[in-house]
Formats: C-alpha cells, structure tokens, sequence
C-alpha cells in the first residue's frame, strides 16, 4: 500500500487519551503527513466538552512531544461546529490543507465524508469499552482513576489547568440548574 500524501484525523480530543495516540501512530505510518482537526472547536465549559480548543491543542502537542514523534510531520487545527450538516464537509476543506484521506471512528463523521466523496479509514481502536473520552470524563467526575488513561504527560497538564476539578464543578452546576427547573415546575 503506497502512504497517501496528507491525512486528517478529526475528534474532538475532550480529553486526548491513550486511544487518540495509537491512532495517531498508526496514520503516520500509513500517510506521509497527518492533520488533526480538532472538532466543536467553539465549545468549552459543558460536560460533553469540557476543554477549551487552546487546552486540546496543547494536550494533542504535549502528548506527541512525549511520544517522540515527528511534529513536522503533524499539523493542529482547530474546526468549528456548524449548523448544517450538509455543507459540513466543504466547511471543513476549507479551513484545512488539502488532505487524501479522513481517518474517524465517527460514524455520522463518515457518512459525511463519504457521501462527499472523501476516502474514510476507520483507525484501530484499541480497548474501547475503557479507552474512550466519555468515560475518562465520568472517571474525572467520581474523582477515580483517570490517569492510567492518558500518558503521564497529558494527565499532568490537565491537573495543571484543574481541568479534573472544572468536569466536577460543571457537573454540580448543571445539577443545580436541574433541580431549579425541577423545582419551578412542581
């Protein structure tokens, strides 16, 4: 298999784990050059995405620093969210290097990409169940292990920041919205 010249990799990194590496090895040893566009790049501050863009950009850089990997080889870039899903793609080529092929285990991503056109791999997934944003965020909130997920590097940084702590105080907040709505309405 020749390596296609240019790669994207789109996530939205909330945090960047220990899965988001491997991938990350794997498309550079099968493309030349690796973009990794950093989704809902606007949001920050809620439960689902915690971190800011800046904040993912560094844990993303931080983390393939100490991987030893070439950052020559690797762009970052924030992609903002937009409203309709139809133009979504055009959006995202347009704010992006031209890129060969789109690396995302995103099943809507796909679909997007694919009805336009786009060559999509999904990358190995190593671990799943564990391994996925979703879950280091709920293992952050119950204040549990969440660290054996990222490299050390990455965790550091995210408790430089009190990134940890933000996932905590959002939830308490967001509890106490709801139990304000729940209340009014009885």
């Amino acid at each position: 298999m020749h390596k296609a010249r240019r790669a994207v990799f789109i996530g939205r990194f909330q945090p960047f784990h220990l899965g988001h590496l491997e991938a990350v090895k794997q498309i550079l040893q099968e493309c030349n050059e690796l973009i990794i566009a950093v989704g809902s790049a606007q949001y920050s501050y809620t439960l689902e995405n915690p971190f800011t863009a800046g904040e993912r950009i560094e844990m993303i850089r931080i983390g393939l620093e100490a991987a030893g990997l070439d950052l020559r080889r690797i762009m970052i870039i924030p992609v903002p969210d937009i409203g309709e899903h139809s133009i979504w793609v055009a959006r995202l080529k347009s704010m992006l290097p031209k890129f060969d092929v789109a690396y995302t285990n995103n099943q809507f991503v796909k679909l997007l990409l694919e009805d336009q056109n786009v060559p999509v791999i999904e990358p190995k997934l190593i671990n799943r169940e564990e391994l996925n944003a979703t879950s280091i965020r709920a293992l952050m909130i119950r204040n549990e292990d969440w660290k054996r997920f990222l490299q050390p590097e990455v965790a550091s940084y995210i408790e430089s920041i009190r990134g940890d702590d933000r996932i905590r105080k959002i939830v308490s907040s967001e509890q106490r919205q709801l139990m304000k709505s729940s209340a009014q309405v009885e």
